[in-house]
């Protein structure tokens, strides 16, 4: 992987603030009641869900969703073993397009120093 994926976090998000100010009604409809009522605390933690959504992302394929997904996981207090874990179950579902993709998840955490 040639480009920084920390680099590629920094636009990322500055993309997605230039196409919520473009999208006012649906960024805020989106990332209000929506994201408020999934992510809250429930019968799962708010950990575990992120890392559902991570699994989630691999098996789509986003690698936006997988940077994010990871990030939040990872501020929630995911250890680096739950998080591979996760990945496992996505590999699991998706083989080896999956294991594939899982790769940004890697190279996120090592960039991040989380891992070696």
């Amino acid at each position: 992987m040639d480009d920084s994926i920390l680099k590629y976090e920094e636009k990322m998000w500055q993309l997605f603030d230039a196409s919520r100010q473009e999208m006012v009604d649906l960024a805020e409809a989106y990332y209000g009641p929506v994201k408020d009522a999934v992510y809250k605390e429930g019968e799962l933690d708010i950990k575990t869900k992120r890392l559902m959504s991570l699994a989630v992302a691999i098996q789509a394929g986003c690698k936006d969703c997988m940077i994010s997904q990871t990030s939040k996981a990872v501020e929630l207090g995911a250890t680096p073993s739950e998080i591979f874990e996760t990945c496992a179950v996505a590999v699991s579902m998706g083989g080896t397009l999956a294991w594939s993709k899982s790769l940004v998840v890697v190279d996120y955490l090592r960039e991040k120093e989380i891992i070696k």
